[in-house]
């Protein structure tokens, strides 16, 4: 059998293991002026990165893209996804998935909070503004 895995893809395998379990406070991973935060995984002995988001509406990231696959679970209020090209909206317990290296954003296009969890395969978070 031959392994096609890309070098992106086995970059959790050098996270240390876990030996106890661990809480990280969200207080302790808060960035930004906004109230969105930012969990790096490879910090905390975890395979897995993410942010937990909370946009006004009409916000949102820029254009960008990863060298990994991002999963997004919107847990309150209404977004538009733009993967590529092509643009889909999600809504409360719904998840989206977007491949690796295709540009992509969102935006709160709800009336009220938009609150999501942007979990990105890999520990540590890399990603490249286009705008």
């Amino acid at each position: 059998m031959n392994d096609t895995r890309s070098d992106d893809a086995v970059v959790a395998q050098n996270v240390p293991q876990i030996v106890h379990p661990r809480i990280v406070r969200p207080e302790s991973i808060r960035i930004g002026t906004g109230r969105s935060r930012r969990f790096e995984g490879a910090e905390h002995g975890a395979g897995v990165s993410y942010f937990f988001v909370e946009n006004a509406p009409g916000t949102g990231p820029g254009l960008h893209w990863h060298p990994y696959p991002e999963t997004w679970v919107v847990l309150e209020g209404e977004a538009e996804f733009t993967v590529g090209d092509e643009r889909i909206r999600g809504g409360a317990g719904d998840t989206v998935t977007g491949p690796a290296r295709i540009p992509h954003r969102f935006e709160n296009v709800g009336e009220g909070v938009l609150r999501l969890i942007g979990i990105h395969a890999s520990p540590t978070i890399i990603q490249t503004f286009l705008d």
